[in-house]
């Protein structure tokens, strides 16, 4: 009898609690962040590449099967468009609330400078690392420059570079659309096979994910040699709790949103999704949750099918409220830690790109860490600080993860409860 795979999410807070063990461990040692850097760093620079590697088709996959799965205009204009708006609007809230939180609490700041050239200086030897991304000091444009960017020229370059991630997410949404206003049976062949490369690049996500425990080991190891102190661990803490802030204050609005619509009292609807929210919490995909999803919104809080069944799949890959919170939270802690200053402008950035981030951000496990590249990216970061923001932050993501979901999940079943409310659907 073959023994039970102990879950993904114990075997990352392990190799989180290694990784860290092993760091101070090899701190002893004079010889110590040489062999780290030489031997165990690698894995965590191959990890990073990976999600690079994978954030481009992940994007353009789920965005168009979920804007092709709407069927027809007629659909998207009735319930559509409102379901949209609704996503739109708790998502900017979530960013908005995130940034406010991280720019009041500033869990990254006071960090050594020292600390940062260390760090610096180890990555910036990997030349993997190394791209070529515009640093902010390009930014002598007119007020409109930034749509002027989303727009691509050629879309195969916009492809091949993950800093134009913000035009391969326009031309998805414009594919997805077109695809809704050809003739069904001339769309039926591309929309087969979107669904096929959906499914090999959610495949792909998954092996990732896999190595994860041990990127997790390698990146946290390298960040304890390379600072050799615990002053980024406390950072880690406040940065952890910045998100979890954030993310209860978006349960609250949800909860407040439901009262304020609906007259219903917080407590039906918590009860109501909870197994839901369970399995959002232990799986941490959005999509693996949606059939519980969509039969307690259906059977318990009274939606009508017919919106239930079009709000909550949409939902699942368009609208990641907890996801963008996260994405703007860790943007500026990351910015805070590296001593990189944000401008009032650079925040408006962080919000529109979270934004159109998390509508491509597949509802897997993982996810969210792909298009924070983006988010990360469209700011700024130079590339040999990028690898730098990620790794003191991946070592956290996992169980972070887990509460995003919760988020993401309740967030879809609040739009589809006040939806149903709004055009009589709901018992």
């Amino acid at each position: 009898m073959s023994k039970k795979r102990l879950p993904l999410h114990w075997q990352i807070i392990i190799g989180m609690t290694s990784g860290i063990l092993f760091g101070l461990l090899m701190t002893s040692f004079s010889w110590g962040a040489t062999f780290v850097g030489d031997w165990i760093a690698p894995f965590g620079t191959i990890f990073i590449r990976l999600l690079k590697l994978i954030a481009i088709p992940l994007i353009f996959t789920s965005l168009v099967k979920g804007i092709a799965d709407l069927k027809d205009i007629s659909s998207f204009r009735h319930i559509g468009v409102r379901t949209i708006l609704f996503y739109i609007s708790t998502t900017v809230a979530a960013i908005t609330i995130g940034l406010l939180l991280v720019n009041t609490i500033r869990p990254g700041s006071g960090v050594s400078p020292e600390t940062i050239e260390e760090l610096t200086s180890t990555y910036a030897q990997d030349a993997s690392l190394t791209s070529n991304i515009e640093t902010a000091t390009q930014q002598q444009q007119g007020p409109l420059s930034f749509l002027v960017e989303m727009v691509p020229d050629n879309i195969f370059a916009a492809f091949g570079n993950n800093a134009l991630m913000l035009q391969v997410i326009l031309f998805s949404i414009l594919f997805g659309i077109c695809m809704l206003l050809i003739e069904p049976k001339k769309a039926k062949p591309v929309s087969r096979l979107i669904d096929g490369l959906n499914e090999i690049v959610l495949k792909m996500v998954d092996l990732i994910m896999c190595i994860a425990p041990y990127a997790v080991f390698a990146l946290l190891a390298q960040i304890i040699v390379s600072s050799g102190n615990v002053e980024i661990l406390q950072k880690l803490l406040m940065y952890g709790l910045t998100v979890v802030t954030g993310l209860t204050v978006m349960i609250a609005l949800y909860l407040l949103i439901i009262y304020l619509t609906t007259g219903r009292s917080p407590r039906w609807f918590l009860s109501g999704i909870a197994p839901a929210q369970l399995l959002a919490f232990s799986t941490s995909s959005s999509a693996a949750t949606l059939p519980v999803t969509m039969e307690r919104v259906t059977d318990h809080l009274g939606v009508d099918n017919e919106v239930s069944s079009f709000v909550l799949p949409v939902g699942a890959t368009i609208n990641m409220d907890g996801t963008s919170l996260y994405q703007a939270v860790a943007a500026v802690f990351i910015a805070q830690a590296l001593h990189i200053p944000l401008e009032f402008t650079d925040q408006l950035t962080i919000i529109l790109t979270a934004l159109l981030a998390s509508i491509g951000s597949a509802a897997v496990p993982g996810a969210g860490m792909v298009m924070l590249v983006i988010v990360l990216e469209s700011i700024g970061i130079p590339a040999d600080k990028l690898a730098i923001g990620l790794a003191l932050i991946f070592a956290i993501d996992r169980p972070l993860d887990m509460l995003r979901t919760v988020v993401n999940v309740t967030g879809d079943t609040m739009v589809s409860v006040v939806v149903a409310k709004s055009i009589g659907k709901l018992k």
